[in-house]
């Protein structure tokens, strides 16, 4: 089998390393309890790093990973992120109190089109400082598909300054996902200050790859199991 260098270059991560940079997701609204619970043993059986859901499966899923190394992601003020910053404040700590212990928030992308800089900037300390007095990363969801690249760039630079743990490109439930370009961009901007999150649309093996290689070093997908399953294919020919 032959394969890109690319390809080659991917292959110091083993199985379980590759894993450990998806976040497994389910953020449908019509996700019931028992796709919650499918979810989490998935994720314990493959090891991801995380399960990303809506915050109010917190509890639920918290308690279905006790004892485990897997993280509990609530989303916040997810997809729109139109919520004032007291409410997402709020929210974030309702999250952690109920067992989350990673948060993904979206901005407020009215403020943003605005050029009110200041208010995304309290937006992003704020929610940084709720995350980090908990011990709890943070992840700032940018919804790229409706942004500019100036403004993307002026939302990198932000973060530089502010230092969540994380900036997402996207939620997945915009009329975008990740590109390749804007990883790039964004990785570029923020340099080791910053980790960046690729997330939406990323269905399979090769686009993950692309992401990687682009920069980001968490990828969330509801795509897990075969892109796991690729990876493992591609892996056990160099083993």
């Amino acid at each position: 089998m032959l394969l890109h260098i690319s390809e080659v270059k991917i292959m110091k991560y083993t199985l379980d390393d590759f894993a450990r940079l998806i976040d497994h997701t389910n953020l449908h609204a019509d996700a019931t309890e028992a796709d919650m619970k499918k979810l989490c043993d998935e994720a314990k059986k493959y090891h991801f790093k995380m399960v990303a859901i809506n915050q109010v499966q917190s509890k639920f899923c918290s308690e279905q990973l006790k004892g485990t190394d897997i993280d509990t992601g609530a989303a916040i003020a997810f997809p729109l992120g139109q919520q004032t910053i007291e409410s997402k404040v709020f929210d974030t700590r309702d999250a952690i109190k109920n067992g989350a212990n990673e948060i993904d928030y979206v901005i407020n992308i009215t403020q943003l089109k605005a050029k009110d800089y200041d208010y995304i900037k309290q937006e992003m300390q704020e929610m940084v400082n709720a995350c980090h007095e908990n011990h709890v990363p943070c992840k700032v969801i940018f919804e790229n598909c409706y942004l500019d690249q100036c403004e993307i760039k002026k939302l990198s630079e932000i973060a530089k300054e502010i230092k969540p743990d994380f900036i997402k490109t996207s939620t997945g439930f915009g009329t975008g996902g990740a590109t390749i370009e804007d990883v790039r961009l964004m990785k570029e901007i923020v340099g080791q200050e910053v980790q960046v999150k690729a997330a939406g649309g990323i269905r399979d093996w090769q686009t993950c790859l692309a992401m990687i290689e682009a920069g980001a070093t968490r990828i969330g997908t509801s795509h897990s199991l075969n892109i796991l399953k690729e990876y493992e294919s591609i892996y056990k020919h160099q083993v």
